[in-house]
């Protein structure tokens, strides 16, 4: 097991490789493809494809497997001892794959961010002095509050004062009442 994902780690960091290298050139598709196909067939000067660059997943499995089978079939004449078993053939093809498709994520990252980055800079600009003018709506809406609070406090207290004034006039006391009343 420990040696599968050593290999799984290994082949992930060689699939990496592999398309980084054919994102640069793609020199030996190109002859592959100048013996494979006529004159009219070929690839154009301004095509970028590669065996892994910028190939479907099906096409990418079939050129890493085939890949893995030759250097597998080299490795058996080399070393005549029993290296390379169907599990770690297998984690070799997935991690490769796995690979690429990390290394396809990460170059189209860093292209979108290149392309971004100074729309990105104006939006956070941009950002910035709306938030600004946010925080001074606020500021003058919470200056426009805090006078009306007070306009309103002052409303207030007059009328308070005011009904005390009433009350005071139509008060009578507490000798006046009895008398009222007879009782006094």
């Amino acid at each position: 097991m420990t040696i599968e994902l050593i290999t799984f780690i290994a082949a992930i960091l060689f699939g990496v490789l592999l398309y980084w290298r054919e994102s640069n050139g793609n020199g030996i598709y190109r002859f592959v493809n100048k013996l494979a196909y006529s004159k009219e067939l070929q690839m154009k000067p301004e095509d970028r494809k590669g065996f892994i660059y910028q190939q479907s997943l099906l096409l990418r499995i079939v050129f890493i497997t085939a890949l893995f089978l030759i250097g597998i079939v080299i490795t058996r004449f080399l070393i005549p001892i029993d290296l390379a078993t169907i599990s770690l053939f297998a984690s070799m093809i997935v991690g490769t794959l796995v690979g690429t498709y990390v290394a396809a994520f990460v170059f189209k990252s860093g292209e979108v961010i290149d392309e971004k980055s100074d729309s990105i800079e104006d939006v956070f600009h941009d950002t910035i002095e709306k938030g600004k003018d946010f925080i001074e709506d606020l500021k003058a809406k919470g200056e426009k509050s805090a006078e009306a609070v007070e306009e309103k406090i002052e409303d207030v207290k007059e009328d308070i004062k005011e009904v005390k004034e009433d009350i005071k006039e139509d008060a009578k006391s507490a000798r006046e009442r009895l008398k009222d009343k007879g009782l006094l």
